[in-house]
């Protein structure tokens, strides 16, 4: 899945919400309505649509403002610690499981 969406084992629905996405952080300035049309006609809302680009939008702008800023990436071991304490915990304190 990570070196290539289109070749993974993966449903078509799934492949053509990555292509869009792809699309959406490759050259946001061409999607048209079609491309939207698309992927509702593989399974996806609209709403589904909308979110997936905010988070393309939002992690564009975030991987803009670290490289900008110099903000360093953490070590392995704390994306293997996050890991961990997400799976055994959640995303939110308290949050049920």
């Amino acid at each position: 899945m990570l070196d290539d969406y289109r070749t993974a084992p993966i449903g078509s629905r799934e492949k053509s919400l990555f292509a869009f996405v792809a699309k959406v952080c490759e050259d946001s300035t061409s999607i048209r309505r079609e491309d939207v049309d698309a992927v509702v006609q593989a399974g996806w809302s609209e709403d589904a649509v909308y979110d997936a680009i905010t988070v393309c939008a939002l992690f564009q702008f975030y991987n803009t403002w670290i490289d900008a800023t110099g903000v360093h990436d953490m070590p392995a071991a704390g994306y293997a610690m996050t890991g961990q304490r997400l799976a055994a915990h959640g995303y939110a304190k308290d949050a049920p499981r």
